[in-house]
């Protein structure tokens, strides 16, 4: 703790790293919680997924609080931000590109050969799919952080002369895409309205790291993303789940829909809030250090989480069909899930205490974490 505590920077903020800190604890557990890997009775190796919230609405409330992509954006605007005042290479977008994409070679040089291996000892054809998408699906996010990583000093311009005033654009252009979709028309739009829904949230880090954010803005942040939730759910009829239910036909997050800015826009509401008294327990040596260690390995951590759940499951294989784990999630499975998580938490700190060395070198310990994340 006393060498952490020593090793961090006087004017460095700390609420934003617990801030990231709580979004990559709430996209592991979202993943774990419904990325349910299903084991054929007849042919155990043949798996499939399915996720319980097509089953079980009643955890759709959950995903509020773990769909948590808008508290990465909004801290990587304020790296980027805080990062372009201090100048010198660390700040550098190549040196930000450097620090997301090595964990993500180290993940490939490993699994390629792995799935590589599946493939030539007959793996059915289904079961590399899902090792394949709960692997690769999640990474749609660094190429949008790494587009806004390199439109940050246009963004931070538009912050500047504009103000808040600088993120009606992008939210015209998801209500424009969300219309769209409705009407089954201009799909090309929907790459473009991701990136343009993200930034967003990644305007409103460089707003607050530019001091035009302040704390009683949290207040309408709050109140508006509630009330903008509740009536894009109950009047314009948009999903209630903040993440993709199999069968709907329609995703919040795929491209990021009004309700996704809604919410990101409640989330971090609560945290202008709470942040002054975030920021007195975070000077506590017991309560910064878990903080700290989960920033130094945030990449690693959202690179290697679902190769966690995957070595758990072919492990599993051995025991058959272990309840909330190889078999279908229904019934009692999210309860059975939930034992599960020590389980799969030990394996990934197995997995971080191999793989953490490539996401960042010894020489800058001290350096701005970058924001990571997923889509659940």
């Amino acid at each position: 703790m006393t060498r952490l505590e020593t090793g961090t920077p006087a004017q460095r903020d700390r609420t934003i790293d617990a801030l990231r800190a709580f979004a990559i604890v709430g996209v592991v557990l979202g993943h774990w919680l419904v990325s349910a890997v299903v084991s054929d009775p007849a042919r155990p190796v043949a798996w499939h997924g399915a996720s319980p919230l097509r089953d079980a609405p009643a955890l759709i409330p959950v995903t509020w609080v773990l769909q948590t992509l808008g508290l990465f954006f909004f801290a990587g605007g304020y790296a980027a931000a805080r990062g372009g005042r201090r100048g010198g290479s660390r700040s550098t977008p190549a040196a930000r590109f450097a620090r997301l994409l090595r964990p993500v070679a180290v993940l490939a040089a490993v699994w390629l050969p792995a799935y590589l291996l599946l493939r030539v000892t007959g793996a059915p054809d289904n079961t590399l799919h899902v090792v394949s998408s709960l692997l690769v699906h999640p990474m749609w996010f660094l190429v949008v952080y790494l587009v806004l990583t390199v439109c940050a000093p246009v963004l931070r311009a538009a912050v500047a002369r504009y103000g808040l005033w600088s993120l009606l654009p992008f939210v015209t252009l998801v209500a424009v895409c969300d219309v769209c979709r409705h009407l089954e028309v201009a799909s090309w739009l929907h790459p473009v309205a991701t990136v343009g829904g993200w930034a967003a949230p990644y305007l409103l880090g460089i707003a607050l790291a530019a001091g035009v954010l302040p704390r009683r803005a949290g207040l309408v942040l709050a109140a508006a993303g509630v009330a903008a939730g509740a009536a894009l759910v109950l009047v314009a009829g948009y999903p209630a789940s903040a993440v993709g239910v199999p069968g709907d036909g329609w995703s919040n997050l795929n491209p990021p829909s009004l309700f996704a800015l809604a919410l990101a826009s409640a989330q971090l509401g609560v945290f202008l809030l709470v942040r002054d008294r975030l920021a007195v327990r975070l000077r506590r040596p017991a309560v910064w250090a878990p903080v700290a260690l989960l920033n130094r390995v945030a990449m690693t951590v959202f690179c290697w989480h679902q190769s966690a759940l995957l070595l758990v499951a072919f492990a599993g294989l051995l025991a058959g069909r272990l309840p909330g784990l190889l078999d279908e999630p229904v019934g009692a499975w999210p309860l059975y899930r939930l034992l599960w998580l020590p389980v799969f938490a030990l394996t990934l700190a197995g997995l971080c205490s191999m793989f953490r060395r490539w996401e960042r070198p010894a020489a800058s310990a001290a350096a701005e974490p970058p924001a990571v994340p997923a889509k659940p």
